[in-house]
């Protein structure tokens, strides 16, 4: 690995004058800033994140902020943070983790210092206390996730409310006339969090758009927490005969108290999920589902941030269109 002394070598200039290129705290002729700059390239050297820090008046470090609070899936979430990392590494930046609940207080914490040239933020909540923060914040921000009010603001996601309604849509082409949401953890939907709140619009409405039956119903991410969700859907509703799943914890389980209870997955009932791809597709049977794209929305928010810090103009709103694919799980009512 090439040492400034190499690249002062290299450049036939003394090492002091190589930092000097890197720190920018004293005038270097450009020509000798030139030559200097092409022995790095040539050398491969990497300047240490502190010198780079002061030439470019940048950390090269980018904030992800993810409270880990109760109700979240954690798989999912890394999966959205890997995106991240891996888009941010592509722009020459690292990724700070923060998933302390810290609310307004962390954000100030943060974009106070120069740790970081950047925030994006996760887990937003419809009436969340930390945009007024984020509308003052003097580096750039994104979030994933939209609050109800997100003027002034930069957001970008999966459109659940046209997932929910994608469901329904599916569902009511193939005749079924009583369907059952079973969503979040109840505290998701306390927390009044966007994307389990736009989910249920989008469902209940296209429901009553169809003229179908409709339920919604928050469930623990727990087996016992499904097993006590099918047990009472079965109890009132027995007409049911779809169910739509935004709750990756209990896919499995739930689909194990459905054929405990009697009730035959495509046969007697179809199934929709909302999750992750390799989810849907390593279940049995086969789920038919709208793709969570982790790795679109991280790649995108990234890309979002970087245009940001380069001054440039983004669109407020970027709302990613659902994706349905129809798998084994559901079917025609007869």
């Amino acid at each position: 690995m090439a040492k400034i002394e190499d690249v002062a070598r290299h450049a036939g200039v003394a090492p002091s004058t190589v930092s000097y290129v890197l720190s920018g705290k004293r005038s270097i002729t450009k020509a000798t800033r030139e030559r200097v700059l092409a022995s790095i390239e040539a050398l491969g050297y990497q300047p240490h994140a502190g010198a780079r820090a002061l030439a470019s008046n940048r950390s090269n470090v980018v904030a992800l902020v993810v409270p880990l609070r109760t109700g979240i899936h954690v798989p999912v979430i890394m999966q959205f943070a890997t995106s991240v990392v891996t888009a941010a590494r592509e722009h020459d930046h690292d990724v700070l983790l923060l998933t302390q609940n810290e609310g307004e207080a962390g954000l100030r914490r943060v974009a106070d210092t120069s740790l970081v040239d950047a925030i994006i933020v996760m887990d937003v909540e419809l009436h969340d206390s930390r945009i007024p923060v984020l509308r003052d914040l003097r580096r750039p921000a994104v979030l994933i996730g939209f609050p109800l009010d997100a003027a002034g603001l930069t957001c970008i996601d999966l459109d659940f409310t046209a997932a929910g309604a994608a469901c329904v849509d599916h569902l009511a082409e193939l005749g079924h006339r009583r369907v059952a949401l079973v969503g979040s953890p109840p505290e998701v939907y306390e927390r009044e969090t966007g994307f389990a709140t736009r989910t249920t619009a989008g469902f209940t409405e296209t429901a009553a758009r169809h003229g179908i039956a409709a339920s919604v119903h928050p469930c623990e991410a727990t087996q016992a927490g499904a097993q006590k969700v099918v047990a009472e859907l079965l109890a009132d509703h027995p007409d049911l005969t779809a169910v739509v799943v935004h709750n990756e914890p209990v896919v499995g389980p739930l689909l194990s108290a459905f054929r405990e209870a009697g009730r035959d997955v495509p046969g007697d009932l179809s199934v929709v999920a909302i999750c992750p791809d390799e989810l849907a597709e390593h279940t049995m049977p086969a789920l038919t589902s709208v793709a969570i794209p982790a790795d679109e929305v991280g790649r995108q928010a990234v890309g979002l941030v970087m245009a940001k810090l380069g001054g440039q103009q983004v669109p407020d709103a970027t709302l990613l269109p659902p994706r349905l694919t129809r798998r084994a799980s559901t079917r025609a009512t007869t």
